[in-house]
């Protein structure tokens, strides 16, 4: 059995879907949530499901290895960044290598980048007049939104679009998606 950790900073939905995912299964449960903002919604889903959360801190999660030290306790297999708004720093990078991985909201390399989430992506890609958008699962490094990428999938952008509508074509692709990735790199550790 694989643990897996996920990072969220907000309301959660990707966390669930991953935990509905692994209900059950034999490959791989979710054993911890991390968050580091205060009454996120994805704190409420760890205390429904029963899963142990912490709230990080800002210092050491940069500046010490504290965490690092505390998700090898955990056994932690496969870090998933779900909505994480703060960078991954170098020690963590270099504790889980090739074990922490992200879901963007856009086709990295477009649209990626600090500052890039959310809603400022898709008002970006409106901007831009896209004709298509999608998810980005890729492996994360040091680097914001550069790491080698595992999974894109598209949807189309139409005239008629709002960045609400995009959003709300992204999230179906990041829900059909990020549980089955999850687990495809679980099975391959």
């Amino acid at each position: 059995m694989k643990n897996i950790a996920i990072f969220a900073s907000g309301a959660g939905s990707n966390a669930q879907k991953i935990i509905d995912h692994f209900r059950g299964s034999d490959k791989g449960r979710v054993s911890l949530i991390v968050c580091n903002k205060a009454g996120a919604g994805v704190l409420q889903i760890a205390e429904h499901e029963g899963i142990p959360s912490i709230l990080i801190e800002k210092e050491p999660f940069f500046h010490s290895d504290k965490y690092v030290l505390l998700l090898k306790d955990q056994q932690i297999d496969l870090v998933v960044l779900a909505g994480f708004l703060w960078k991954i720093p170098a020690n963590l990078v270099q504790a889980f290598p090739d074990r922490i991985i992200n879901i963007h909201p856009a086709l990295l390399p477009k649209f990626g980048g600090k500052g890039m989430y959310g809603h400022f992506v898709h008002e970006a890609v409106i901007a831009a007049g896209e004709k298509e958008s999608g998810i980005t699962i890729h492996f994360v490094n040091e680097k914001y939104d550069d790491g080698e990428t595992i999974l894109q999938e598209r949807c189309i952008i139409t005239p008629e679009d709002t960045p609400i509508t995009v959003a709300q074509k992204v999230q179906a692709l990041e829900h059909q998606w990020f549980p089955v990735i999850v687990e495809r790199l679980l099975s391959a550790l």
